[in-house]
Formats: C-alpha cells, structure tokens, sequence
C-alpha cells in the first residue's frame, strides 16, 4: 500500500456536528442543507497532495468535514476515497481495507525516499538480471512478513510524520512492521523498467518492495510509478476525476449519485432496516433488540433504503447497543 497511511486514518477531518452558528444539519436523503454526506471515490492525478484533493472536494459538495481514507503521495495516482460530512465518524472501520496497485519499479539505483521523487543513492549500476530472474526475486515477497517503513513517510514517529522528521535532518527509528503481500507479480521489462501489479494489506509500502527487490537484485531500485486501482471495496472503475467534480460543483444531486450506495459500504457488516421506534432508542445510545440473524458482531442500521443511522454492536442474540451514530 506505498504512499499510504494506513487506511481509517482522516485527515483534514472535522468532526464537529454542529454547523458554525451551532445550529443543526437538516438532512435530507444522504445530503444536509448545509454540506453533504456519504463517500466519494475520487481517481487522484499526479502532483498534488490527498490534502489537495480534500480541499477541492470541500468547494465542489460545500461539505467542510472532508477526510480521506489513507493518503497517496504527490506522484501517485488512482483511488482515493473520501468521507463527507457525518460519515467521516465511519472511518474506524476501514482500518483493514487492502489494496491494490499497478505501476513500474526503476532498477539501477536506489533512492533515499525509496521512489522517483528521491535523491539517488548510491552509484548507478546496471541491471544484470532477466525478467524470469527478477520474477525470481519477487516472489519472495508473498505472505506475512515484517518491513521497514521508508523514512521518508506519513508513519508517525512520537506524534510527527517520519517525514518531516526526516527533511529537519532529526534522527528517525522507523519500527518493523507486519503486512500480508498477497500478490506481487512483475509483468514485463523493459530496458532497466519493470512493470508490477501488487496486492498488499493496510500498512504495507510498495516503494519499500521496490527498494529491497533492487537490494537482491545487487543494483538497487526504486519505486518510478503508482497507480492505486482498488482501496476495499472500491476500485478505480467507480472513481470520478477532479474535473468532472469541478463541473458538478454547482449539482449536489448529480455528485450524490457518483457516490456509492450506502448499504454497499464496510460489506462485511450485514444492514438492518429498523422502525422509528427502535431508531429513537438507538439516537439516544439505548440498546434495542434488532431483527437480525447473522450473528456478525457489528451491522449497520437504516432508517430507509439509503438513510444510515449508524453502526451498533452485538450484545448478545438480536440484542445490539449503537457505537456510532450518524443521525
């Protein structure tokens, strides 16, 4: 998951209810007389920060509480998704979402941010092995394993991104991590640039594969291209351009329908549907017994087809107490 901090993290996030005079949101549907709520999907271009995309989303919808699930750096592209308004209280529960990435790894030397945007380290030596040997290499980076978070990163070291630590000249102990790489394939080469498709859990860096695939290689390399083509449930094929967004400013009706249904987001949680007796018990935190059978420890909860109230938790049988609440 290179150029991402692990996903559920917000950022640009405000978490305040109330709009500025401290008056209540009025909703209607999924969207607010003030702001909008839900999810977007975005597809981020390259040369701009996620806090980039964050503030041209907040223009475009008029929604200031506007966070993205796991940053993507200046060079990279692809899906970033981002909550809107009261659905930016969902974002503990995308904490485990993979991913999924397709770019090119450069091999002749290796960089000190471990992708393009670095500053070489080390000579330049050239690239001795085939694509089946490279292949080779590759497909050591399978299954659970520990890896060093690059420096020059969003890991936060006593409260501070590594990477400011890092650009200040402060000494940064970046700590193993876990991570599960499910896939990681090379596809091609092509003079010293290979091309890859990587699958990867929450918390892993594909510039950190990309450099330690250059290390067994003996001629160092770094991460040269990025695309994010899937975060969880949301792939590239539902992402909406920063243009395009551009262009709708001026239609909430219009962004609203790019934006995923309610009942498809955390697809693990199974929805129930409750009357209005059982909502008003759950808006006031009171446990309420729910017609649902699946025994998942957490469900989502609506009012309507599309009208989420919030996310309970299962005491016991069809008992559940809300932890979350939306309206």
């Amino acid at each position: 998951m290179d150029n991402c901090i692990p996903c559920g993290s917000v950022q640009g996030q405000d978490d305040d209810a109330d709009t500025p005079s401290g008056r209540r949101h009025e909703f209607v549907g999924t969207r607010s007389l003030v702001g909008m709520n839900g999810l977007l999907v975005v597809d981020k271009p390259a040369g701009m920060t996620s806090h980039d995309v964050v503030d041209i989303v907040r223009r475009a919808t008029g929604e200031r509480s506007v966070g993205h699930l796991g940053t993507l750096d200046p060079m990279a592209t692809g899906v970033l998704p981002l909550l809107l308004g009261k659905y930016t209280r969902l974002a503990q529960f995308f904490g485990t979402a993979e991913k999924a990435y397709e770019g090119t790894i450069r091999f002749g030397f290796a960089t000190d941010t471990f992708d393009a945007e670095g500053t070489a380290a080390g000579e330049v030596r050239p690239l001795e092995k085939t694509l089946a040997e490279l292949q080779g290499l590759a497909a050591r980076f399978h299954g659970e394993m520990e890896q060093l978070p690059p420096v020059f990163s969003a890991k936060k070291i006593g409260g501070v991104p590594a990477h400011k630590l890092a650009r200040a000249g402060k000494p940064v102990e970046m700590k193993l991590a876990r991570i599960v790489i499910h896939r990681f394939e090379l596809l091609s080469l092509e003079d010293d640039l290979a091309r890859f498709e990587m699958q990867v859990s929450a918390g892993g860096y594909v510039r950190s594969v990309a450099h330690e695939l250059g290390q067994l290689a003996g001629c160092g390399a770094h991460l040269a291209t990025l695309r994010r083509t899937q975060a969880g449930a949301f792939g590239i094929a539902q992402a909406i351009g920063l243009d395009e967004l551009k262009a709708l400013a001026g239609a909430p009706e219009e962004i609203e329908r790019r934006m995923p249904h309610p009942r498809t987001l955390l697809p693990e949680m199974p929805s129930v549907t409750v009357d209005e007796q059982a909502a008003g018990r759950l808006r006031n935190g009171m446990q309420v017994n729910l017609p649902e059978y699946s025994g998942a420890a957490l469900v989502k909860v609506f009012t309507g087809p599309a009208e989420l109230l919030g996310i309970a938790k299962r005491i016991a049988g069809t008992l559940m107490q809300p932890i979350v609440v939306l309206a």
